[in-house]
């Protein structure tokens, strides 16, 4: 409305008691103004300019943040690294802990800066975006009025504008001189449509963003209540070892006692399933079929009759690893190889702690086989959930029989592979639901994982 009175008090100005107030000399000056108010508005200016000046400075400020955070984290990471690779030890097992939970922190703090500066870039558009509507309703109505001048010319006899004045060549020059001025303006609210349009795709995607933060946030709180269940854990192991290395070191060998008899116990229950598996029921091996489970991908221990495995024959029954072990610390994201369905979910440490898997799912693929992630610490899937390829799954762990955090990863054709409840001899009197497999189900999963180097 205010555009379209400025609008007639120019004219109204222009045209007054000139003589030729019927031509378009009068219209066409009013035009060239209109045309050089509406576009001195395209660049931010006065409190608005100010104010994304302010968000760019603060999201600028919460980058460096991000960045000093980032260098803590990894330097968190390599110092779990080198931990893990220290012989098992009380001491060892604690300063894993504490380091976890630093790294856990800062982990949590960067996602908070993460989300306070979408927020800051959200707010920016949406200023940035209210201005440019500003921009496109003015130069909308600037257009609309150039139409209604060049609409009165047309319907304006050529008779009658000589006859009020003007020459033909004056008539033709308006007429011309206001076509270009409505060109012009059509180009640049065209241009501004599309800047807006960029714009609330932009918006879009940062609310979006901000969505994806605020659960990884969910995550990072996951990660931080992991931790001090471990951390719980292990004050128990102090007391009831009364802080004496000799005292935690009798109840590692415990552990691996149990482990050793119920991997014994286990091999032999699952040669005797007799599960049939068809050869043409599964993929040919070929790299990349499936995901790696991990971000950063470093393996620990391979897949069959591994030098490990070999001069361990009392942990894998002498049948070799039946998996793949990578680098895994409390709380990474453990990710599904590929799409399928959550087949079954467990935890054996409910019936023989330390015995098996620990905290582990399964998942059926579409393709004949089946995949085992085992050890988390969480698990954040439910049973008959469908899932896509690097959904997370889970959360790294050190639950079941595990010396330092670690994902173990099987592979199974799935026609040998059966999830059913498990009587442990290990551990009398307790039962629990366990994926179980015949032999010539288990397949290297290296096979079709993306290469290694």
């Amino acid at each position: 409305m205010q555009l379209k009175k400025l609008i007639k008090n120019n004219l109204k100005l222009l045209q007054g008691s000139d003589p030729c107030k019927y031509s378009f000399c009068g219209q066409l000056l009013a035009g060239l103004i209109l045309l050089t108010l509406v576009f001195s508005l395209i660049s931010p200016t006065g409190l608005r300019a100010d104010q994304v000046n302010e968000l760019r400075s603060k999201i600028s400020e919460k980058s460096l943040e991000m960045k000093g955070l980032e260098e803590e984290i990894a330097t968190w990471e390599k110092e779990l690294n080198v931990v893990g690779q220290e012989k098992q030890t009380l001491s060892r097992d604690i300063r894993e802990l504490d380091t976890t939970q630093r790294k856990l922190n800062s982990n949590i703090n960067l996602t908070g800066k993460q989300i306070d500066s979408t927020v800051l870039k959200i707010e920016k558009l949406g200023i940035e975006i209210e201005q440019r509507e500003g921009e496109i309703e003015l130069n909308s109505a600037a257009l609309a009025e150039a139409i209604r001048i060049i609409n009165e010319q047309e319907s304006y006899t050529l008779l009658e504008s000589i006859l009020a004045g003007a020459t033909l060549s004056e008539v033709w020059n308006d007429m011309e001189g206001l076509q270009k001025v409505q060109a012009e303006i059509n180009i640049k609210t065209t241009a501004l449509k599309n800047l807006k349009v960029a714009l609330i795709a932009d918006k879009g995607s940062s609310e979006e963003e901000k969505e994806d933060l605020s659960s990884y946030k969910i995550k990072l709180a996951d990660q931080k209540n992991i931790v001090i269940n471990n951390q719980v854990t292990k004050n128990q192991l102090l007391t009831k070892t009364k802080n004496k290395e000799s005292n935690y070191q009798t109840i590692l060998d415990e552990k691996k006692a149990l482990r050793d008899q119920f991997q014994a116990e286990l091999m032999a229950f699952e040669d005797e399933l007799r599960l049939a598996v068809d050869p043409g029921s599964i993929p040919e091996g070929r790299n990349g079929i499936l995901s790696w489970p991990v971000d950063k991908v470093y393996i620990t221990q391979f897949f069959g009759n591994t030098p490990f495995a070999t001069k361990n024959p009392q942990v894998y029954g002498g049948g070799g690893h039946n998996g793949v072990d990578f680098r895994a610390s409390v709380g990474t994201n453990i990710k599904t190889v590929l799409s399928g369905i959550v087949t079954a979910t467990g935890n054996t440490d409910a019936a023989c702690p330390g015995a098996s898997y620990g905290k582990w799912v399964l998942v059926k693929h579409n393709n004949g086989l089946s995949s085992l992630y085992a050890h988390l610490s969480l698990i954040k899937v439910l049973v008959g959930q469908v899932l896509i390829t690097g959904d997370v799954v889970g959360y790294g762990g050190n639950t079941g029989y595990s010396t330092c955090p670690h994902l173990h990863l099987s592979v199974y054709a799935t026609q040998g592979l059966r999830v059913q409840n498990y009587n442990f001899k290990s551990c009398v009197g307790k039962s629990t639901i366990m994926p179980l497999a015949t032999k010539e189900a288990y397949l290297n999963p290296l096979s079709y994982l993306p290469d290694y180097d």
